[in-house]
């Protein structure tokens, strides 16, 4: 185990390496050339090599897609899965309802989750927040700054206030997902639309974060405050501990305690 001294000072014993699956739906890199030029080898090698650079040993990492078998979390992968990241965008349908169902449990169980851009509409992620995540979008070339609202934050450190963005496709309020427990970025755009864009949530024993900086059309993630903030939300999410169950609530006869 490696002891992990987040800036807040809360410790939080890991296991070593941290186990990350990084889930990609990679159908845009395989038939848009424009999306191909930018992420020749999918979107999920810039966020391993973003992983690596930052945490180096302390994360071992693998990658998963939705045209593997069992979108590539069977035979045990997410049963071995410490954090799990997440991207769909035009597949959202084309993911199996037992598996969204079976990440959520992980999840309820201790496993981390980063939920990357257009995941907001993912399955998993409207499972896990129980809403219908919707939000306003425009695809104009906006110019996205990255506003920390919340510098003691563990997913903040080491990033910018603003981080910017030339151009990204523009989220905006409202956001239809539950408050926040941890609200650590908030984006504002050309258009003067803001967005709360860097969320976290707890969801039984596990945390789940999202970050909306992504789209697919843009060299985002090539971004060094961005690889940054996706190093930072891997160890924010990663668990202490994982349960063999989600929390049930039993029947307490009087006198159960004693």
């Amino acid at each position: 185990m490696t002891e992990i001294r987040s800036r807040s000072g809360r410790r939080q014993n890991v296991p070593e390496p941290i186990r990350v699956t990084l889930w990609n739906e990679f159908v845009h890199e395989r038939k848009d050339d424009s999306v191909r030029s930018i992420y020749p080898d999918g979107m999920h090698a810039v966020w391993e090599q973003a992983l690596r650079t930052h945490l180096g040993d302390a994360v071992s990492v693998r990658t998963a897609t939705l045209d593997q078998p069992g979108h590539g979390l069977g035979d045990g992968v997410l049963e071995s899965t410490d954090v799990l990241f997440w991207w769909g965008h035009i597949a959202h349908g084309d993911v199996a309802d037992e598996v969204a169902a079976a990440v959520a449990d992980r999840v309820r169980r201790g496993m981390g989750l980063v939920a990357l851009h257009s995941a907001h509409y993912s399955k998993v992620f409207k499972l896990l927040l129980g809403t219908t995540c919707s939000l306003r979008w425009r695809n104009q070339k906006d110019r996205e700054l990255v506003w920390t609202v919340d510098p003691t934050h563990p997913v903040a450190r080491g990033v910018p206030s603003p981080i910017v963005i030339p151009e990204q496709e523009m989220y905006g309020e409202f956001f239809d997902v539950p408050p926040p427990d941890d609200l650590v970025f908030i984006s504002s755009f050309t258009g003067g639309e803001v967005f709360r864009g860097g969320c976290g949530w707890k969801r039984g024993f596990g945390r789940v974060f999202y970050f909306s900086p992504g789209d697919q059309e843009y060299p985002v993630y090539h971004h060094p405050d961005v690889q940054r903030v996706l190093a930072n939300a891997a160890l924010w999410v990663a668990p202490s501990d994982i349960r063999g169950k989600a929390y049930t609530a039993d029947f307490s006869p009087t006198g159960w305690f004693e």
